[in-house]
């Protein structure tokens, strides 16, 4: 009986580490299932603007300069020597552009720098009213047809101006007393996003995510103030949906600088 007794806990065993096996077979099938699309598999947009010598530039603003430093009859190579403000073309911006002794652009992670990104399409409002500031309404608006906004999110304000682009007068807006015209955040919408949404940053495809009429800049020091980074004079958001982009950002580590010129991709996942 003994015998008996040894040779059925036996059995027990081997069953029992069978069906665990079969187990953890079947769960590495199911994961293999749901693994996510390779990033082959992504579409990827373009979100930069192109860098050309009369690129819009925020007035006072250093000129971007290309001259020509090296060349292939003479030194057997060719390289430009460039001049660019951090806050020129396509960039982002850093705490301390606003705030001294904030975070400045080397102390950016990498991982800030990609992230997911939700759309917010004014441009009906924008076309109506150059001087338009989202609002919180506008928010909740946008939230009952997209869902609630994610934690950790870009929110990107695409307003139509990167249209404008090839017609720098028209992108900056500036009138005969030298005030900017462009659609952008309210400092309410702004904080709201940040506060009760819980936003990491902001974007825009206009000059600043501020209205260009607004000296105080509430939307940027709302951002700044939450230790957050600002995208600005983005192009391509026709090309993105709502929500389900995840932006890849990249840019000069700059010690102690204010933000640099960028190069940002957004990479929109396979439809299922």
């Amino acid at each position: 009986m003994k015998r008996l007794a040894i040779v059925f806990v036996a059995v027990m065993l081997v069953l029992a580490g069978l069906a665990l096996a079969s187990a953890v077979n079947r769960t590495g099938e199911a994961r293999a299932g749901t693994s996510p699309a390779s990033l082959a598999d992504w579409q990827v947009v373009d979100l930069t603007q192109p860098l050309t010598p009369d690129l819009p530039l925020w007035p006072g603003d250093p000129a971007f300069e290309v001259e020509a430093w090296a060349s292939y009859d003479t030194d057997g190579y060719f390289i430009n020597r460039i001049a660019i403000g951090e806050h020129s073309g396509t960039h982002w911006g850093t705490p301390n552009t606003f705030i001294e002794g904030a975070r400045s652009a080397e102390m950016i992670s990498v991982e800030e720098l990609v992230g997911p990104a939700v759309v917010i399409d004014i441009r009906e409002q924008a076309a109506q009213d150059a001087d338009y500031r989202l609002t919180v309404e506008d928010v909740t608006a946008w939230e009952a047809d997209n869902g609630e906004v994610p934690a950790d999110s870009v929110a990107i304000l695409f307003t139509g101006w990167q249209d404008k682009w090839g017609d720098p007068a028209a992108f900056i807006g500036e009138d005969a007393d030298g005030v900017l015209h462009w659609p952008g955040f309210s400092a309410e919408a702004a904080a709201f996003l940040i506060e009760e949404r819980g936003v990491v940053g902001l974007g825009t495809d206009t000059h600043g995510v501020d209205p260009g009429n607004d000296e105080e800049f509430g939307a940027s020091f709302a951002m700044y103030d939450a230790d957050g980074m600002i995208l600005e004079c983005l192009a391509g958001l026709d090309q993105l949906p709502p929500v389900g982009t995840t932006l890849v950002v990249g840019g000069w580590p700059i010690e102690g600088g204010s933000g640099s010129p960028a190069r940002v991709f957004g990479f929109i996942p396979p439809a299922e």
